[in-house]
């Protein structure tokens, strides 16, 4: 599914006021590298129990006279865990356990992705790096299941959705 055919007859809204969901968190990613409009990422969604988004702070201590030790925040990182149950047919699915990523090294498995809130619109857009960690696991009689951990590779930049303009 396409970020325009899920967000279609949507409309976030910044000043929305409530509680939020996980599933009001929209995942879009770029597989191809080629999609300069976000509407054209594909989101996870089809068989996907959990996608969880964590931060990272990075920090330096330091000591000081008089003062003592200090820690200063440097940076932040961005990772995502994506689990679900193997859905074949569903595009994210099937690019994101595709030989090319479950197997590919360096710039190969880096893709562009947005990461926003579907109520709000507002949330983040940058480059993540996929690393699959299992495929197709599970016991017996029960769904086959995966998991993912993407990580940023850039500081993100704020993101607000728009649609696509005609």
């Amino acid at each position: 599914m396409k970020l325009s055919d899920l967000m279609d007859g949507r409309t976030p809204s910044a000043s929305f006021e409530g509680f939020s969901t996980a599933d009001d968190m929209v995942l879009a990613i770029d597989f191809t590298g080629e999609a300069a409009d976000p509407n054209l990422y594909t989101v996870a969604q089809e068989g996907i129990t959990e996608q969880s988004g964590a931060l990272s702070a990075q920090t330096q201590d330091s000591q000081y006279l008089r003062t003592g030790q200090v820690t200063i925040k440097t940076g932040t990182s961005r990772s995502f865990t994506v689990n679900g149950d193997r859905y074949n047919g569903d595009e994210f699915q099937d690019a994101i356990l595709s030989h090319a990523v479950k197997f590919g090294t360096g710039q190969t498995v880096i893709k562009p992705y947005v990461y926003f809130n579907m109520l709000t619109g507002k949330g983040e857009k940058g480059k993540i790096s996929i690393a699959v960690e299992d495929d197709l696991s599970g016991a017996a009689g029960e769904n086959a299941s995966f998991s993912a951990t993407l990580t940023s590779t850039i500081k993100p930049t704020e993101y607000t959705y728009a649609p696509t303009t005609p």
